[in-house]
């Protein structure tokens, strides 16, 4: 809520007018300029309303954690958000991967294919788990950033062109789920915040980059691990969040990094919105062996 007069947002409340067609309305005084104004009560309070979001980086079923998924449902049906952001890498599509046939001649088709559904069943499968958990609680805005991953399906058609069903979007059955879907490398803005799934800017201080190219604030996954940085510009401060992974992070499912020790962490993020402007605050919920607190309550994803 501003002040129409001068937009500052300091004001007092001032009672309640009834109209004399019965409407209400929130008489106000700003405590900047001194002038008082009115605003239907409705539109008042809904101003007041904090909007919140779950968003949840790189799962890559079906190499998920699951008893980090397993709190990711729990979660939701506790905090009961309003909008759900998937910042992609939500399958691993080996099947589809660069490096499946590096120096190795790639097979035909027919041998390719089954490869293919397999993943796209249990990747839906994985999906089906948390849409599910999202669908209990009525959650009806759900956004997907396409990661890097998910966009070697679009690669694998563009080189198959008349094989269009396996494109990321008809794969995952996004339309169907309800999903707004963000392209590869496109950034979705919700409020002040801006979400996309994180590979355009890397180093050791990825974080720092972020903020550095794209001067907003940003969140994303992609690198797998925790990182948090902010920054105080003249138009204001600024942040950008690495969220994490919720891939099992064993040395079986990861045998690309040849036992090297990782950085990586389990988490996922709630973002509360509020006011006209889209202002917000972010907790990002970080799961150890399966479990997280919320709200002083303990969830456990092993049972």
């Amino acid at each position: 809520m501003v002040c129409p007069n001068c937009g500052s947002r300091k004001y007092k409340r001032n009672g309640i007018r009834i109209n004399r067609d019965g409407s209400e309305q929130q008489r106000c005084c700003c405590s900047t300029c001194r002038k008082e104004f009115s605003t239907g009560l409705e539109e008042f309070n809904r101003s007041k309303l904090v909007k919140r979001a779950i968003i949840t980086p790189d799962k890559h079923f079906p190499q998920a954690d699951m008893p980090a998924i397993n709190v990711l449902c729990q979660a939701i049906d506790l905090v009961k958000p309003q909008i759900y952001v998937d910042l992609g890498d939500t399958g691993e599509w080996g099947s589809v991967s660069h490096w499946k046939y590096k120096r190795k001649v790639t097979p035909p088709l027919e041998v390719m294919i089954p490869e293919i559904d397999k993943d796209v069943e249990v990747v839906n499968k994985g999906m089906d788990i948390i849409d599910e958990a999202l669908d209990k609680v009525g959650c009806s805005e759900k956004h997907f950033c396409e990661g890097n991953h998910d966009n070697w399906l679009n690669h694998f058609v563009g080189k198959y062109p008349y094989l269009p069903q396996y494109a990321s979007v008809k794969a995952m059955k996004l339309k169907e789920r309800g999903y707004a879907y963000h392209q590869f490398g496109k950034h979705l803005k919700i409020g002040k915040l801006y979400f996309y799934h994180g590979h355009q800017y890397g180093g050791q201080y990825h974080t720092a980059n972020h903020l550095r190219k794209l001067g907003c604030n940003i969140m994303y996954g992609h690198w797998h691990d925790l990182q948090h940085m902010t920054v105080t510009h003249m138009d204001g401060p600024k942040a950008a969040w690495s969220i994490g992974c919720l891939k099992d992070m064993s040395a079986e499912e990861n045998e690309w990094l040849d036992h090297r020790k990782i950085n990586w962490a389990h988490a996922f993020a709630i973002v509360d919105y509020y006011g006209e402007e889209g202002d917000f605050t972010v907790n990002v919920i970080q799961i150890i062996d399966g479990r997280c607190s919320i709200w002083g309550q303990m969830l456990d994803g092993n049972s």
